[in-house]
């Protein structure tokens, strides 16, 4: 079975703040209801905001829809990727 994922388009697309579409997202590394950490096909996408929500998620095209206040959205290096992941994990065992 050939991946596909790398064919994808990315895109975001943003309407009033409220309703967030992100393709081409490889997969979800972490989330919750003020944070989204994803891969995308042109690396790593963090979204930040309040009441972030999971509407739907389809693994086959690579889309990721998200409904909440979005405050900002920016793309992380790898290093910062390890950095984002261990701030995540130690927010668990606090």
């Amino acid at each position: 079975m050939e991946n596909n994922v790398g064919s994808y388009n990315h895109s975001i697309n943003i309407l009033e703040r409220k309703n967030i579409l992100v393709t081409g997202v490889k997969k979800i590394e972490s989330f919750d209801d003020t944070e989204f950490l994803m891969e995308t096909v042109m690396g790593y996408l963090a979204l930040k905001g309040e009441n972030l929500e999971l509407l739907k998620l389809d693994t086959m095209q690579g889309n990721v829809s998200i409904k909440g206040l979005l405050k900002s959205f920016s793309y992380l290096e790898d290093g910062m990727k390890k950095e984002k992941e261990a701030s995540i994990i130690s927010r668990l065992f606090k």
